[in-house]
């Protein structure tokens, strides 16, 4: 048989407004458990919400970058359960009327190929608090600092078919906030986490299957593993003659197993009503005009101009524009540099293998944009080989000097292009090895472009690899063949 997976996401991302969306409490990560929840947060009797403008604001700008519809009139309601987290017994969420209406987010897939996810709608709420089950001996602690945090909750349509197609589609979401700024997006610290809607079905059938949903799923590549652990969980049991059930589940990164957490409540379980102590929100055609106009460039468009404004491929812009801070990155090396091409080759290469050796973000990157770029000019005045300049790399990258120059100069790294010194070195080679020299005269055009790498090699290992490779081929080959 041949199954089909259908997968919907539900992202969480934390907006980055200093205060919580409902009160004037801090948002600030790393505060001690409860010193940041207010009376208002936790709806003590006699105090009254006051919606944050700049959540709404942020919500608008997201559905402005995925073309959905901005609802002109969007409601808050009262979500209703118990956790012991939720004192209020209740969380402020929408519903019928979100902020944000459809809307449709384009991926790009490894084999190229491109496909449109339709976002349901994104919803403005609340973030409830956090059990904490570690230091607490057979009970749980509850720190209430995230209550109150505002979130929007991006809701997908079941379009996607594979654990990769959702990874893309979350990666995606995540380049449109982090660039438009309303989130940092940071999954280590909650501030974009996912839902997964996981269901199978036979290849061709038009019925969608029972869904489980994955909860709080906190990093690509968690969510990928869990996915396809999950899929295939239902694969076996429906082969098995068994039946899948409508459920909540946990994903164990350890085990990689998903296993049950409760039963799957629908809507009508959680009793939403409109919130007795918050207006409807009508939003004016003058505020969208007004944030239209301060969108800032987005991923899709950044790359296509990369690609015609540097010439760089279509691979190489798609690098470099997946996160805000490496496009801005990679433009002031390239102006740094004067060649955008090589500045393209050495963030993508040199730098993203350095950072991920080390386990950095480019925020953290001991190399600047600037030091990077002034080792770039080096290799292009012919003052250092690209060999050389990776030692450059690694001395930037040590703390051993402030500029590519300073370093180049204190090691005593700068190119031999004095053609007499060349000479010299090559004759020196030329004579001790007169069986390679042989050889390479008797060989044919094409043989000799593969023999000619014995002479250059000795070239380099006597100039400590600092002989221009430009000028030693051309030297070569004259005496070579001379």
């Amino acid at each position: 048989m041949q199954w089909e997976t259908v997968i919907g996401l539900e992202i969480h991302v934390q907006l980055n407004t200093k205060s919580k969306i409902f009160s004037g409490s801090s948002t600030a990560f790393g505060a001690a458990p409860n010193t940041q929840a207010s009376a208002v947060d936790l709806a003590l009797p006699g105090t009254l919400p006051v919606l944050n403008e700049q959540a709404v604001k942020d919500a608008i700008l997201f559905g402005l970058a995925i073309d959905a519809d901005i609802c002109r009139a969007s409601v808050f309601e009262r979500k209703n359960y118990f956790y012991p987290d939720l004192p209020k017994g209740y969380q402020t969420s929408q519903m019928d009327h979100p902020i944000v209406g459809p809307g449709v987010v384009e991926i790009a897939l490894e084999d190229g190929s491109k496909r449109q996810i339709r976002v349901h709608h994104a919803h403005l709420e609340e973030d409830a608090g956090k059990s904490l089950h570690e230091d607490f001996s057979g009970m749980s602690g509850i720190d209430l600092n995230r209550a109150g945090t505002p979130l929007i909750e991006i809701v997908s349509e079941p379009d996607m078919r594979s654990a990769e197609e959702a990874v893309a589609y979350l990666r995606k979401i995540h380049s449109i906030i982090t660039y438009l700024g309303i989130s940092d997006g940071d999954m280590s610290q909650g501030s974009m986490r996912c839902d997964a809607n996981v269901s199978v079905r036979l290849k061709g059938e038009e019925k969608l299957g029972t869904r489980a949903e994955l909860k709080n799923i906190n990093s690509f590549r968690f969510v990928e593993r869990a996915i396809k652990v999950e899929a295939q969980r239902q694969i076996d049991l429906l082969e098995d003659g068994g039946t899948v059930v409508q459920e909540t589940r946990l994903y164990d990164s350890d085990k990689n197993e998903t296993r049950s957490m409760r039963s799957k409540e629908e809507a009508n379980d959680y009793r939403y009503f409109p919130c007795p102590d918050l207006l409807p929100v009508h939003i004016e055609d003058a505020l969208i005009k007004q944030l239209r106009g301060d969108m800032p460039e987005l991923p899709d468009a950044k790359r296509a101009r990369f690609e015609s404004q540097y010439g760089l491929s279509a691979y190489d812009a798609a690098l470099l524009t997946g996160e805000r801070a490496v496009a801005d990155y990679f433009e002031q090396v390239a102006a740094a540099a004067g060649d955008a091409k090589l500045a393209a080759n050495w963030v993508n290469v040199e730098l993203s293998a350095a950072l991920n050796r080390d386990d950095l973000h480019l925020s953290a990157s001991p190399v600047s944009a600037e030091q990077l770029g002034g080792l770039i000019a080096r290799i292009i005045d012919d003052t250092i080989s690209g060999k050389i300049a990776k030692q450059v790399f690694d001395a930037l990258w040590a703390g051993e000097g402030t500029s590519a120059d300073e370093v180049i100069e204190k090691k005593g790294l700068k190119q031999v292009s004095d053609t007499g010194a060349l000479e010299a070195m090559i004759d020196e080679i030329i004579a001790s090895s007169p069986a390679q020299v042989e050889q390479f005269r008797a060989a044919d055009e094409g043989k000799r472009k593969k023999l000619i790498g014995y002479f250059v090699g000795q070239v380099m290992k006597v100039s400590k690899g600092q002989a221009n490779p430009g000028m030693v081929n051309k030297l070569l080959n004259e005496k070579l063949l001379g």
